[in-house]
């Protein structure tokens, strides 16, 4: 704790010396830009860390069981992560990754101090040592990592999250050994592709699972389309890994000229391409007015032979 509050004291001196404006940074040569937002990244992920501790204690704090005197219930909310989503302004997401993250953390603090005091202990034998080993969450290699600021909150939830629970078929055992594989790797990868390689391990480990991941990824997909007060319409929708990378690569494919994407040899793409660059429309306008016009050429085509379950003609 006291190398991490030093830790975070000196990373917030560093980033505090870049300047305090947009002029400042961008008057910051090349090799100070990259530095720089090294140092950034270390402060986050310090305080991240706290974050994660602050919202066990809010979870640990409202407990289903304590009822109206519950920290969040006292504060007028339903869930502690509510509480924390008002406090910080961050969204939902966040809230609960910082609430899984912490708890996690809690757990794995608390049966390393028991192994320990076991260890200290004149009373204790071998066997009693053992059993309270045997009792540490298999997750608590992840905390350590998080506390220790080798793993930023963010993989954590990607590692917790893509490895899974344990199952019949999914010991403990197995999820320790393809935890420490994945720990080897994850300094080195980003968030989402440590969730990748985290539910690639889960895969490898649990084959017999797959089919029924898939199905309840395709199951859980839903599009609600509905009319704000003032006319305008929303969308909100989930779809399984397969028809959502389809969604992925057709919007990165419409807005990639706009965000670096690559370069059309074919005179007619690269126009198309240059014109999306020049458009006074923003990238995620784009977006929308390609959905629509996707969905009017669709529209046009004869229901009966454009999906499995053919859509009723109108009378």
């Amino acid at each position: 704790m006291t190398n991490l509050a030093e830790d975070l004291r000196q990373a917030a001196d560093a980033v505090a010396l870049l300047g305090s404006s947009c002029a400042d940074f961008s008057a910051l040569p090349d090799a100070e830009v990259l530095a720089g937002q090294k140092r950034i990244a270390s402060i986050r992920r310090l305080v991240d860390t706290y974050a994660a501790w602050m919202a066990a204690t809010i979870a640990e704090r409202s407990r289903p069981e304590l009822g109206h005197s519950g920290l969040a219930a006292q504060q007028g909310y339903l869930s502690p992560e509510a509480l924390i989503q008002n406090s910080t302004g961050s969204s939902k997401g966040d809230a609960y990754k910082l609430v899984a993250v912490g708890t996690m953390m809690a757990d794995a603090e608390a049966a390393d101090r028991l192994v320990e005091a076991a260890l200290f202990s004149p009373d204790r034998d071998a066997a009693e040592v053992a059993e309270f080993e045997a009792k540490v969450p298999w997750q608590a290699p992840i905390a350590r990592a998080v506390t220790a600021g080798t793993l930023s909150v963010d993989a954590a939830e990607a590692i917790r999250a893509g490895l899974g629970q344990i199952d019949a078929a999914v010991t403990a055992e197995k999820l320790g050994v393809a935890l420490a594989a994945l720990l080897t790797e994850a300094s080195s990868l980003n968030a989402d592709q440590v969730f990748k390689q985290a539910r690639r391990m889960r895969d490898r480990l649990d084959e017999a699972g797959i089919a029924a991941r898939e199905k309840q990824a395709y199951d859980d997909r839903y599009l609600r389309v509905y009319r704000l007060g003032n006319g305008t319409v929303r969308l909100n929708g989930l779809f399984a890994p397969e028809d959502g990378e389809f969604v992925l690569s057709t919007f990165d494919s419409i807005t990639g000229p706009r965000r670096g994407g690559v370069r059309f040899v074919d005179a007619e793409r690269a126009a198309w391409a240059k014109k999306m660059q020049q458009s006074p429309r923003s990238t995620e306008q784009i977006a929308a007015d390609s959905l629509v016009q996707l969905l009017k050429i669709a529209g046009e085509v004869d229901p009966a032979g454009s999906s499995a379950d053919a859509a009723p003609r109108c009378a």
